[in-house]
């Protein structure tokens, strides 16, 4: 579940004649002024911020975590600090909840299943149901066109694997290491 949390956002600017002289839009005036700097009051600004808390129970120290029904992912570093979070789609209930490990890695890889199917930054940490490879990796493509847009990740539409945005698989593929634990919860 997406939970927004409401930031304030508290701005104080002071405006000097360079800024005043750059804030008049449509004119090519450069004539100095002379007068004294003015303040202007702080105002507050609304700011919604998207947050997804960690899921609970889902471990300790480095490792990354994999909530099935949100679709998202977490990487945590060694001080249980959430350094990244992004959604993914993959296949609901694959792979099934516990703790994993990462057991290798492609910078490019294919489908055995399904001909024509590839991509790129693969981080394989599961066996799923069908016996096949469960990892992160990119939006795959199908004879060289995306099967789905960035925009559609957190939704189920993977067929086992969690497909990712290229930056977020990339990151990932970049950041773990054989042995990196991958906690799945529902």
């Amino acid at each position: 579940m997406k939970r927004v949390v409401v930031a304030a956002v508290f701005a104080l600017a002071i405006m000097g004649n360079a800024s005043v002289a750059s804030a008049s839009a449509g004119t090519n005036d450069t004539t100095t002024s002379t007068t004294t700097p003015t303040t202007t009051p702080t105002t507050t600004e609304t700011v919604l911020v998207e947050f997804a808390q960690v899921p609970t129970k889902s471990g300790i120290g480095r490792r990354i975590v994999y909530a099935n029904r949100q679709q998202r992912v977490w990487v945590i570093n060694a001080d249980n600090e959430v350094i990244r979070t992004f959604p993914v789609s993959g296949m609901l209930g694959q792979p099934g909840k516990g703790t994993f490990e990462v057991f290798s890695k492609s910078p490019a890889s294919y489908s055995p299943e399904f001909a024509g199917v590839t991509f790129r930054y693969m981080t394989r940490f599961a066996i799923g149901r069908n016996g096949g490879n469960v990892g992160f990796h990119e939006i795959p493509t199908k004879n060289g066109k995306p099967m789905q847009t960035v925009e559609a990740l957190g939704s189920f539409n993977g067929s086992g694997c969690l497909r990712s945005s290229t930056k977020d698989a990339r990151f990932i593929y970049q950041w773990a290491t054989l042995g990196t634990k991958v906690v799945v919860v529902p």
